[in-house]
């Protein structure tokens, strides 16, 4: 079997199907004539620019979750202190 050389929009758009879409690997390759080892090998540049942008992705996450988390926190200490404050002052 020989290599069939496709232009890189059709290989973009097979690994749409199959990451985006969600189609399995097997049928994508059944309905365009490529091989599943094609599909692969297209797939594995895409997954690299996922898991880098991810990863920066999750890290500003992060950062906002820990300072939304200060905040909450702050904004707890607060209350307990305002409730105990209250409290006192109605007896």
């Amino acid at each position: 079997m020989g290599t069939i050389n496709c232009s890189d929009d059709f290989e973009r758009d097979a690994v749409h199907q199959i990451t985006v879409r969600g189609y399995p690997v097997r049928e994508v390759s059944q309905r365009l004539g490529a091989s599943t080892h094609s599909l692969y090998t297209w797939m594995k540049p895409f997954a690299e620019l996922v898991s880098k942008a991810g990863g920066e992705d999750h890290e500003a996450e992060n950062r906002r979750l820990k300072r939304e988390l200060a905040r909450v926190t702050e904004e707890r200490d607060i209350l307990r202190k305002a409730t105990v404050y209250f409290a006192r002052g109605s007896q």
